[in-house]
């Protein structure tokens, strides 16, 4: 598959602080590609040094094959980008702010474009409202707006759903699983929200203190027998006690009352259930999913990271 961006042993130092440390990954056309970190990873640095608006101390940034260096600017003509907070002027309307980076493109843009922009994001009927009186999920969808109104192959989302309510995450999760699935669009989308990745990623980079730690197919990273099982029974005192002294107590974890919990291949899941029907308990759902939580936090704790490093 094409690599349409690839940044290879990217290290930034702020004084005596290294933000970013020999970083090295590639982006392929059509992923969903997450960039994830905790606060202070060094994800808005390595952003910054793809688009430009940082020189790295070492390392390149190649787009489509491409080395990108001072005065190759042309080269981001296709790629649209949101850092941070998305710069648009308030006091005009949301047309009017799109008629206007359409103009700064240097590309031939028509109204019908701006229109389409528009339906994508889900702002058609809203576009002649001052952007100073939209939500805080409608600025950031106008700031989408913004950066694909050139029609860019890549687009680069610096934490999009910084400071939006659960219904304002919910809509900026289907804008992009829409941009990726519908129009084709190869997407960098760098968070600190686990759990908003992980509905849209298909592949993933996470970094830790400006290293990379882990980079791969989602599929890939998670392994089957990291699978997180949870088995709602009724009531039982005796099921529990007896399950505490079987060979399945190896796979339980810490639940609340309700449930019990299991990290195991799903491929156990049938022999389990037989079980537990056998044991006589009311078995009433059975539930897994990857854990991606643990694995997140277990490869980011400092030990963790010390011990891979030695």
């Amino acid at each position: 598959m094409e690599i349409i961006l690839e940044a290879v042993g990217l290290t930034k130092s702020f004084k005596k602080h290294k933000a970013v440390d020999d970083l090295s990954f590639a982006i392929k056309r059509g992923e969903v590609y997450g960039f994830l970190g905790q606060n202070g990873a060094g994800k808005s640095t390595t952003i910054r040094m793809l688009v430009g608006l940082i020189i790295p101390d070492k390392g390149k940034v190649f787009i489509n094959g491409t080395e990108f260096i001072n005065g190759r600017r042309h080269l981001l003509k296709n790629i649209g980008a949101i850092i941070e907070r998305p710069d648009m002027y308030g006091y005009l309307s949301g047309w009017d702010n799109l008629k206007m980076m359409a103009a700064l493109s240097n590309k031939n843009i028509k109204q019908q474009r701006i229109h389409e922009v528009l339906e994508i994001v889900g702002l058609k009927g809203r576009e002649k409202d001052r952007v100073s009186a939209y939500s805080q999920g409608m600025k950031q969808r106008m700031g989408i707006a913004i950066a694909m109104i050139h029609n860019p192959d890549l687009l680069i989302l610096d934490e999009p759903t910084n400071g939006l309510d659960p219904q304002g995450i919910s809509d900026m999760r289907a804008l992009i699983l829409s941009l990726s699935r519908d129009h084709g669009k190869t997407i960098l989308i760098s968070s600190h929200l686990l759990y908003e990745i992980e509905q849209v990623a298909t592949s993933m980079l996470i970094i830790h203190k400006g290293k990379k730690l882990s980079d791969g197919r989602v599929s890939d990273l998670l392994h089957p027998d990291d699978t997180l099982t949870e088995v709602a029974i009724a009531p039982n005192e005796a099921i529990k006690a007896s399950l505490a002294a079987s060979a399945w107590s190896a796979y339980l974890q810490p639940a609340n009352d309700n449930a019990l919990l299991f990290k195991m291949n799903p491929s156990l899941i049938p022999s389990l259930n037989k079980w537990l029907v056998a044991q006589g308990a009311e078995v009433r759902s059975i539930a897994s999913k990857h854990s991606f939580e643990s694995y997140f936090l277990n490869i980011t704790n400092d030990t963790a990271v010390k011990n891979r490093t030695l």
